[in-house]
């Protein structure tokens, strides 16, 4: 392609840019009387035009044309909206005006190559502009709870993670804060995910949805809340342990999911004992809604902010002293310590150990070993759900529920045995 024709797709990328922002402003804005838009179509596709030419004689005249040229765009677009405020039109908001100066900006990236992120970024504006009603009504249903949450969030992932020393402390060098933090927004996360998937969808919509989703953020919760209500009402067990089943048979893909991402050699061993739990799970509790005759659980309870500061502080220890004392008993004991470990570990949480078993496969710890621990802690953790059941809903919950995770227990016990030795 000759310098020309180079030159033209440039322009023509920059044009078509400009086009594509300017017909979502003139749609969002067809209702405006002549002359009370700050620009149309046409302007916009103009300014992207003019983006990219300016760009291009910069590379001859220096970069000063082509910043003056943008501080002029501002000026004139300003003037623009100062006049509609004071024609008296309150509806004259500032996004298209920097709607407009970011045109400008992505004709003028587009003629300097960068044809794919000045694309890319016109599109993106698009869609933000285009969804006005949607972001506005996700704000206005914000709470300052989930607000707080967001915040810390990202603290602990942006501010927090990137600061951190990216290695290892302490005995046999097993505490790496980097590590160790990088999993705790991990779990954030997908815990976060979890509590706005049901805030967005609404949980007042079953038990199938609650429990599925509930089990993403907290299958202990799901299971705490669900026995509670039953031992209000006991006529409700049927359903209520399909809620129950339904966030226990969630944790084996969710701890599927997070072994993977630290170490993908995981999966392919995992996958087969994952799935075999959940289905142990997931098969009564199918069995178990279509024999039910209610259809609405209250779960509100289950909306409760996952992210306080001091939860996440309090999983990030937890998991430095799982790591530690599974450097000291795989140094001490060799394989069987690690085992034991999770076994133990097992008992409060499933995820601190099954993240701490992955990111030791990443140092010396035989991919086997870590699974089969994994599972083990899975395993674990299910029966104490199916014991925490039976002591808080009663017999009959009990009955629904700890026997298929006692059968989902022994099923993936067995098959890491088979698949993995």
């Amino acid at each position: 392609m000759s310098e020309a024709q180079l030159a033209f797709y440039y322009l023509g990328v920059a044009l078509a840019i400009g086009l594509l922002i300017g017909i979502e402003r003139g749609w969002h804005e067809r209702e405006a009387g002549e002359g009370r838009r700050i620009a149309g179509v046409r302007t916009y596709g103009l300014i992207g035009l003019m983006g990219g030419v300016l760009a291009l004689l910069a590379e001859q005249r220096g970069t000063l044309v082509l910043g003056l040229a943008f501080i002029g765009l501002a000026g004139a677009l300003a003037a623009v909206y100062v006049v509609n405020q004071q024609q008296g039109d309150d509806d004259v908001g500032i996004t298209s005006l920097v709607a407009g100066l970011l045109t400008f900006a992505f004709g003028a990236l587009a003629a300097t190559g960068e044809v794919a992120l000045a694309a890319a970024g016109g599109v993106v504006t698009t869609l933000l502009l285009s969804h006005k009603p949607v972001l506005h009504r996700w704000v206005g249903s914000l709470e300052a709870g989930e607000l707080q949450a967001a915040i810390k969030l990202l603290l602990i992932s942006v501010v927090l993670l990137p600061i951190l020393p990216n290695q290892g402390f302490g005995p046999w060098q097993a505490l790496n804060p980097y590590a160790i933090w990088w999993m705790v927004v991990l779990i954030a996360l997908i815990s976060f995910a979890g509590y706005v998937a049901i805030k967005v969808a609404g949980a007042r919509r079953g038990t199938v949805f609650t429990g599925l989703f509930g089990g993403l953020a907290s299958s202990t919760a799901v299971t705490l809340h669900f026995s509670r209500m039953c031992r209000r009402k006991s006529s409700a067990a049927p359903i209520l342990a399909t809620g129950i089943l339904l966030a226990c048979g969630t944790m084996f893909p969710r701890m599927l999911l997070v072994a993977s991402v630290l170490n993908p050699g995981l999966f392919q061993l995992l996958v087969l004992p994952a799935a075999v739990m959940a289905l142990m799970a997931y098969g009564p509790a199918a069995a178990y809604w279509r024999g039910s005759s209610s259809d609405n659980v209250d779960s509100d309870a289950l909306l409760k902010n996952p992210l306080e500061l001091r939860t996440a502080l309090g999983f990030g220890v937890l998991l430095a002293l799982v790591m530690l004392l599974g450097k000291a008993l795989r140094h001490w004991f060799g394989a069987g310590g690690v085992l034991a470990l999770a076994a133990a570990s097992g008992v409060a949480d499933v995820d601190a150990i099954t993240l701490s078993l992955a990111r030791m496969t990443q140092d010396d710890l035989a991919l086997p070993i870590a699974a089969t621990g994994i599972v083990i802690a899975a395993a674990v953790n299910s029966l104490v759900k199916g014991g925490m059941a039976t002591f808080i809903g009663g017999r009959r919950i009990g009955m629904y529920v700890g026997l298929p995770l006692l059968v989902a227990a022994g099923a993936g016990l067995l098959t890491v045995w088979l698949w993995v030795w």
